[in-house]
């Protein structure tokens, strides 16, 4: 039977970073890189610790060109194929130190994984990403991509309680991503009353990552850039933005003109949009949000 929590859950809006009196004389002195060394890869990270989110409309090649530039992360969205990624290899080597290659866990996602890091062994990031990651499947799955890639840094979610961060972190992923439901156009919590209050998840789960020597990405939620300044006030290594950067030109949306303004689509990557795209059709259950974002 499920049970009920009483005990009070908080998402950014629900909270304000208190002010502390600072010895700094301007925010131009604060020094946002961070430096990293992870659990199980033993690879090591050094940038701003911002990741732009695997998405079609805002993880593209053209979107990590310019946040590398501002040492900047982006996780690729998984639907570009071997030969795409070679040519952007070839072009633009010094760019690979800031992203990550993305997969889901259906079948062909593991042959098509290996053949991408094969073509382009520079890769050191690997996203495993799913929309709910409660399922023994996507736990083996995380296993059998750790014991295929045993130097690589393994990212994997979403997941929002501690116990489940523990196991995927035990499971040989190296930073976990927190968040279900939380996203703009992400549907989970009305489809499936499926979630958790973000900045809570990102409480609980930076206490059990941390606590194992892992590390966590608060991915969804964030709609401004105090929300991201919590995120990590509440503990989270990363923070992954989808929404705040899906309105520039550097992200994949469809433009459309309406009363003389353009726009972009945006849309959640488990969407009826993004499956009739990429999968050719879409199952009765799957939802559609999109969102229509001046640029």
């Amino acid at each position: 039977m499920p049970r009920i929590e009483n005990d009070i859950k908080l998402d950014f809006k629900d909270v304000l970073l208190r002010p502390k009196r600072s010895t700094l004389k301007s925010r131009i002195e604060v020094d946002l890189m961070r430096s990293f060394t992870f659990r199980n890869s033993k690879g090591s990270y050094r940038g701003i610790p911002i990741i732009a989110a695997n998405m079609d409309t805002v993880g593209t090649f053209e979107m990590a060109l310019v946040l590398h530039q501002f040492s900047l992360f982006t996780a690729i969205h998984k639907h570009y194929d071997v030969d795409d990624w070679k040519e952007f290899a070839a072009k633009h080597p010094e760019c690979l130190q800031s992203l990550a290659v993305s997969t889901g866990t259906s079948d062909g996602d593991f042959e098509k994984l290996g053949a991408i890091v094969a073509a382009v062994p520079q890769i050191q990031y690997i996203c495993v990403d799913v929309a709910n990651g409660y399922s023994e499947h996507f736990v083996n799955f995380v296993k059998d991509v750790r014991q295929k890639f045993p130097t690589h840094t393994i990212m994997a979610g979403n997941v929002v309680t501690g116990e489940m961060v523990e196991e995927l972190i035990l499971a040989g992923a190296d930073i976990i991503k927190v968040g279900i439901g939380p996203g703009s156009v992400c549907t989970t919590r009305k489809k499936t009353g499926v979630g958790y209050p973000q900045l809570s998840a990102v409480i609980e789960c930076a206490d059990a990552a941390h606590g194992l020597g892992g590390h966590i990405i608060s991915d969804g939620g964030c709609t401004c850039p105090g929300d991201v300044s919590k995120a990590f006030g509440a503990g989270a290594d990363f923070v992954m933005l989808g929404g705040m950067l899906a309105g520039h030109s550097e992200s994949g949306g469809e433009i459309i003109e309406k009363n003389g303004k353009k726009y972009k689509l945006f849309y959640g990557m488990s969407s009826d949009t993004a499956m009739k795209k990429h999968s050719g059709g879409v199952a009765e259950y799957r939802g559609n949000h999109v969102a229509v974002l001046l640029c």
